[in-house]
């Protein structure tokens, strides 16, 4: 039965019997409180086994890809493990109960799936007579088929806040093949392929029930892979039609055979396995990055890729496993065909990117280990752990896996604590002055007062009271002439920071005293704070106050957040859906936007983005705000965005038939109240993350004034028209260029001529003719030239170790002859102690190598060692 069989039979299964069969999510869940990826296919419908939405239907199934790394450094080493899998289920919202989940079960895997009974074991929950009685009497399983375990084995929570409960389990002997056991052991042989959960309670994030759900639901997960290798009769998952082909392409790739080496089909399973899992996460629009599941993406791509590297393949290897796993995967999850060039693309430039620097890493830590083993240390510094990190981007687990493989162990502790440290003082660099406002005392008032209600949308004054007043961290009755508070009322029209927009600012007038806001935020969700000065008066906690919102402000903020709306729909028009918000800042006049891509956006784009964008500005669109269900949101297309909490009610803004976006912000009516928009340029802010940056309105029209201006005056500069200084300035670079190319031939005459003079102090050293110089002020790019100019002049029995130093950073280079090479010789043996010297490492080639450290003091020693290298090695 092939995998699209299992799926459909599944599926349909359960149609039968009244449920709706639900399409699989995103790997990118929605809610914030949702694990970082999509883990079990209950997570789409947690709200529902919650209670905190009501089901459009009462019974559910689906095939969910689900993607799990806690056991990443297993995949590959055992047959079972995977990061991405396929999850089929079926779920009832306070409908049917464990009479009915455990009956259809059996059914299914006896029925249509034609399992042998007498090789099918179920597991329950220690305590659970109930679901005992149920398979015992009803379904008719037989006592000594029915295991108790305790809660570590069936007891089911999803790792975060949620919902939980007992769970049993079904598992089928898949024969003495796979182990010679005696009665019922979880394993290999007798392997799990279905778990029901019986969700009746609530659980905290350390999986403590804390309360029971109003009602009793079902949440089942089958594992499609476990499935097909059992009705497929295949001994793993790797052996299955849903991996084979992803393997195959492997071994395509690194010319191996699956099956003939125990230690290479590690690395061939680690490659197919992670491909598809790269595959799966670029298509649901996770980017390589350090955080989050971006992070999760990288340490894949890397780990796929170093095992490739293993197997001797020197070439791109993760498109073509990404693409033989879209191929594969298409006809069941469309979005892998639909977004193929992007996997493909993304896929391609991680790598790429990771093998600049994995040769160097990897030279650093075989040095690392291998002195640690020639020392009997069992251990690896977390510094060292920490370089490879922050220089190289190795992932810890990578480390971790690599120190393992020679018996190592790295000091985990060690380098969290410098992650820790590193990550404090990126804190403090970016950290602004709050204040000295104090969680305690706002805490206080909302329990006195409740929360601030927000009349922003309807109007820009407003009369309330006072209800607090909070100075240097502590609440206070009054506040006095020059004092700078934060300042609670009953009701505002001032709108908070919050979705990129910046918080407005104005004045607000109390019992005669004038307070100036400088800006207004929302601390403990819903209380809304005006950060303001005492211009006069004073101000006193229980009086009545007018708001007023400054409105030139708020209007050139509209302008602009209107404008960052219309920007999102073209870019994702003209780059492609995957360019979600990542971010943004919405000010007066002004806009920032963060978005998902992995290379830079072309001119030609950005002007075409630009004039699509001042088109419907001009065409006056329609802009209309509402609230609306978040379901019905969802259906009709509202963009969303991760990192953002929804309610059940939620603010949709639409702006004409084309952008649709959930959004707390304020807007112009109409789109030509908008005016202008200008886009200043666009460029990389991490892996997978660009930035667009823009003006609106008047400040777009003083941009292109200013331009105009700079225009005029470099044509005037050039004494010619405005229209031909670009070919002006096209000449003038030539020429400069003939300059250029002239003055570099000028300095390679200088730099043979000085490699001749330092060539004729060579010196015999065993076979070669050694010079050891250190040469003041050239970068290591001059050294490896100058190196191999005296290479040239001495000949095949060259030995040219040059060190110097350059803003406080030392190099080193060595450059052998090929006589010397052809007998063994190698420049990064010569220098490897060396580099040591320098407190680096070495890496290149046998005719040519490099090393670098921030020890600028220790070149004579550097030059000394390399010296003591050549005397051992062509002696």
């Amino acid at each position: 039965m092939r995998a699209a069989d299992i799926r459909r039979t599944y599926l349909e299964f359960f149609r039968e019997r009244g449920h709706r069969v639900v399409r699989s999510s995103s790997l990118v869940p929605t809610d914030p409180t949702d694990p970082l990826l999509t883990t079990a296919g209950m997570v789409q419908f947690k709200p529902f086994l919650l209670g905190k939405r009501a089901p459009e239907f009462r019974r559910a199934a689906s095939c969910q890809k689900c993607a799990r790394t806690t056991d990443i450094e297993r995949v590959g080493r055992t047959a079972r493990h995977q990061t991405v899998f396929e999850m089929l289920g079926n779920f009832s919202f306070g409908d049917y109960f464990k009479r009915e989940a455990c009956a259809w079960a059996w059914e299914l895997v006896t029925g249509p799936f034609g399992l042998d009974p007498q090789r099918l074991w179920v597991t329950v929950l220690e305590t659970d007579d109930e679901a005992a009685g149920v398979w015992r009497d009803a379904v008719g399983v037989p006592a000594d088929r029915i295991v108790r375990r305790g809660p570590e084995d069936n007891f089911w929570w999803m790792g975060v806040a949620g919902p939980c409960g007992p769970c049993s389990e079904i598992f089928y002997d898949r024969g003495p093949a796979f182990g010679d056991v005696q009665g019922f052991v979880d394993g290999d042989r007798i392997m799990e392929i279905w778990n029901l959960v019986f969700t009746e309670s609530v659980c905290d994030l350390r999986g403590t029930i804390v309360g029971a759900l109003e009602a009793r639901n079902i949440d089942t997960g089958m594992g499609l892979e476990r499935m097909a290798q059992i009705l497929q009769d295949v001994p793993t998952a790797y052996d299955t039609d849903v991996l084979r082909p992803v393997l195959s392409r492997a071994e395509a790739v690194a010319g191996r055979r699956y099956g003939t080496d125990p230690d290479a089909d590690v690395s061939l399973r680690i490659m197919a396995e992670h491909g598809r899992t790269a595959a799966f996460l670029i298509g649901d629009g996770v980017f390589p990055s350090n955080e989050d599941r971006g992070y999760v993406l990288r340490r894949i791509i890397r780990r796929a890729v170093r095992h490739a590297r293993i197997l001797g393949v020197d070439r791109p290897v993760m498109a073509d496993l990404a693409g033989a796993a879209a191929d594969t995967m298409g006809e069941a999850y469309p979005e892998l065909v639909q977004n193929r060039a992007l996997i493909d693309q993304v896929a391609f430039q991680e790598e790429e990117h990771f093998r600049r620097t994995l040769r160097q890493g990897l030279v650093l830590l075989e040095e690392e280990v291998g002195g640690a083993r020639r020392g009997g240390r069992s251990g690896l510094p977390g510094d060292v752990a920490f370089r490879l990190h922050d220089t190289y981007g190795f992932p810890l687990d990578l480390t971790v896996e690599i120190a393992g493989e020679a018996g190592l162990e790295v000091d985990r502790g060690e380098f969290a604590r410098l992650m820790e440290e590193q990550q404090r003082r990126s804190r403090e660099g970016r950290r602004e002055g709050d204040g000295g406002t104090a969680e305690d005392a706002f805490r206080e008032i909302l329990a006195e007062r409740g929360g601030t209600k927000f009349l922003g949308y309807e109007r820009l004054e407003a009369e309330a009271p006072v209800v607090g007043i909070v100075r240097d961290g502590e609440r206070v009755a009054s506040a006095g002439p020059g004092d700078e508070i934060d300042l609670v009322l009953e009701a505002t029209p001032f709108y908070a920071e919050g979705g990129g927009q910046l918080g407005d600012a104005g004045l607000i007038r109390c019992a005669g005293a004038d307070l100036e806001v400088i800006n207004t935020r929302r601390v403990l969700e819903d209380l809304i704070v005006h950060r303001a000065r005492v211009a006069s008066g004073e101000a006193t906690a229980g009086a009545p106050a007018r708001a007023m919102v400054d409105p030139a402000r708020r209007a050139a903020t509209e302008r602009s957040h209107t404008a960052t709306h219309l920007l999102h729909w073209a870019l994702r028009d003209q780059v492609g859906a995957h360019a979600r918000q990542a971010g943004s800042l919405v000010a007066a006049g002004r806009l920032r936007f963060d978005f998902n891509h992995f290379e830079p956006v072309p001119a030609e784009a950005l002007a075409r983005i630009e004039g699509m964008v001042n088109a419907h500005l001009a065409a006056d669109d329609p802009v209309r705000a509402y609230e609306t269900s978040m379901d019905e949101a969802r259906r009709r297309g509202a963009t969303a965005l991760f990192g953002e909490k929804y309610g059940d009610i939620v603010r949709v803004v639409e702006i004409g038939d084309y952008s649709i976006e959930l959004c707390g912000g304020t807007h112009v009516g109409r789109t030509a109240q908008v005016g202008l928009v200008k886009l200043l340029g666009e460029g990389s802010i991490g892996s997978g993350l660009r930035r667009v940056e823009a003006l609106t309105g008047p400040e777009a029209l003083e941009g292109f004034r200013r331009e105009r201006f700079l225009l005029e005056a470099v044509a005037a500069l050039l004494k010619v028209g405005t229209e031909e200084v670009p070919e002006r300035v096209r000449r003038l670079v030539d020429r400069l260029k003939g300059y250029e190319e002239e003055l570099r031939a000028i300095r390679a005459r200088g730099r043979r001529e000085r490699a001749k003079e330092m060539a004729a102090s060579a010196r015999p050293v065993g076979r070669a003719s050694l010079v050891a110089a250190e040469v003041p002020g050239l970068s290591v790019g001059d050294l490896q030239q100058l190196a191999g100019s005296m290479r040239e002049a001495i000949g095949g029995a060259a030995a040219v170790v040059l060190g110097s130093a350059v803003d406080g950073r030392a190099g080193i280079v060595a450059a052998l002859g090929k006589d010397l090479v052809k007998a063994g010789g190698s420049a990064k043996r010569l220098i490897a102690e060396a580099a040591r010297a320098i407190g680096g490492g070495a890496g290149g080639r046998d005719d040519m190598a490099t090393g670098g450290g921030n020890r600028a003091d220790g070149i004579p020693a550097a030059l000394a060692a390399a010296e003591v290298a050549a005397a051992e090695m062509f002696t």
